[in-house]
């Protein structure tokens, strides 16, 4: 992420799930990005408990 010049939640935050995927292709695993901005704007804002919570309701990714 870093050398695609994500360094931040905050910028993470600000990117698009399909960047993230394009920059995360060559890494083993199955990852789902679309909820990483969202994920990524909670921890930003310091918010620890509602990242927390969604964490607990999504399944790889992908809300329940």
């Amino acid at each position: 992420m870093a050398e695609a010049g994500i360094k931040t939640f905050a910028a993470l935050a600000k990117s698009e799930p399909a960047k993230i995927a394009e920059i995360i292709a060559n890494v083993r695993g199955n990852h789902v990005t679309d909820t990483w901005p969202m994920q990524a704007g909670l921890a930003a804002a310091g918010k620890w408990d509602e990242l927390k919570e969604l964490q607990d309701k999504l399944d790889g990714g992908v809300e329940k």
